[in-house]
């Protein structure tokens, strides 16, 4: 994954100082892109908050602002509202369903944690402190959706990657999408990644229950010129809990450690609910992120620099049993236990911790919850134990699979 800038949820409008654009570090999602250093720089992050900033009368915010609006009806799916909140996509044997609240911990969990700490003070994490990014768009293609092809763009690996054609819905948006809401009236404008000419991740999610699929594209693209490109797409079957091997060894997905991403997202459909039912997706810098390793259930890594102190792709945290839940807000409260009973899997590279689903297509609304991107920056990595997970695995992209192309 490329380097992240915090999506802000609901009608929060924040602005970026110049010390905070200066600060931006970018990391890659693909190994293949890492070997060729084709790292996304400040410069690229610059050229996204300059194209929003004509339309925010010179000043540039920090993310995507979804459209105004009130909280759609759950379970329609015209809505495109896809949460877990109204169901689990994969079945319940899945590993990011299983309560890990009694997991053995690993051998070297105090020494990783305190080296995070040290690393990235004063919380371990990426930018100092946890934060949560907001931007990942998931949708609901109902039965019949049309499907669209899409040109194979050069973050498209074979075999690693899948070729089939996406039930696309109408209204729907990409991650990074336009920084001013789209034309209602262009049913297709939102999945024109604003950032895409510039590396932006532009990842497409979409659940297709009448299928039993889940459909995971990244660096993808559906122009003005209504040109449909796409990088590596990972189509997942709902119908059956990935396999020990996932989509095979050292193969990637639409993310770097070969994981799916939806089922890793929390929403604020899920807070509103009081629960958050499976595990959830984390990313650390490629500098802290142990050297061309992976462990399971990762099945694949990136060119990563990490000591051995450091986190491989695919590791698991669990928070503390006695953390003072109290301490945290109630929004807050419910991730944390999400952790502490779930935990969170080392899923990608990026500097912004935890990942949460946008609610521009939601079911409740981020504000109407009570979660903002800082709710959950008392969180420390010296608060969470590392599971073990077993040997790690050499990195060595020899992946061996068929990919699905229909």
């Amino acid at each position: 994954m490329t380097a992240q800038m915090t999506m802000y949820p609901g009608n929060f409008r924040v602005f970026l100082t110049a010390a905070l654009v200066a600060s931006v570090i970018c990391d890659d999602q693909a190994a293949q892109a890492d070997d060729a250093g084709a790292t996304r720089t400040i410069a690229a992050e610059d050229a996204d908050l300059a194209r929003s900033a004509a339309s925010e009368g010179g000043v540039a915010p920090v993310g995507r602002l979804p459209i105004t609006r009130q909280p759609l009806a759950a379970g329609n799916d015209a809505t495109l509202c896809a949460s877990q909140a109204e169901g689990r996509y994969f079945p319940d044997t899945a590993w990011f369903y299983q309560d890990v609240s009694q997991a053995k911990v690993a051998a070297d969990s105090s020494a990783i944690t305190s080296w995070m700490v040290s690393k990235s003070a004063p919380g371990g994490w990426g930018t100092g402190t946890m934060r949560i990014d907001f931007s990942m768009v998931v949708m609901d293609a109902a039965a019949g959706t049309a499907k669209r092809s899409f040109a194979q763009n050069s973050s498209y690996y074979t075999p690693d990657c899948d070729s089939a054609p996406v039930p696309l819905p109408a209204g729907g948006y990409v991650e990074d999408y336009p920084q001013s809401p789209p034309n209602p009236a262009l049913p297709w404008a939102g999945y024109d990644c604003s950032g895409y000419a510039d590396g932006a991740d532009c990842h497409m999610l979409i659940v297709s229950r009448s299928e039993k699929r889940l459909y995971e594209l990244y660096s993808a693209n559906l122009s003005a010129a209504n040109v449909f490109s796409s990088g590596c797409q990972a189509v997942w079957s709902t119908a059956a809990a990935p396999g020990p091997n996932g989509r095979g060894q050292q193969c990637t997905s639409a993310d770097a450690a070969g994981f799916p991403i939806a089922p890793l997202l929390f929403s604020a459909e899920e807070i509103k609910a009081g629960e958050i039912r499976h595990a959830i997706r984390f990313t650390l810098p490629n500098s802290m992120i142990r050297s061309k390793k992976y462990v399971y259930p990762a099945t694949h890594g990136t060119n990563t620099s990490g000591p051995l102190t450091s986190l491989p792709y695919g590791a698991q945290l669990r928070l503390r049993a006695d953390y003072p839940l109290n301490n945290l807000k109630p929004a807050a409260r419910v991730v944390a236990k999400a952790m502490q009973k779930y935990g969170m899997y080392l899923a990608d590279g990026g500097n912004i911790a935890l990942t949460a689903q946008s609610d521009v297509l939601g079911c409740a609304t981020w504000q109407e919850v009570g979660l903002g991107p800082n709710d959950l920056s008392a969180l420390k990595a010296t608060d969470f134990v590392v599971i073990d997970r077993g040997p790690t695995i050499d990195l060595t992209y020899d992946c061996q699979r068929v990919p699905i192309a229909n």
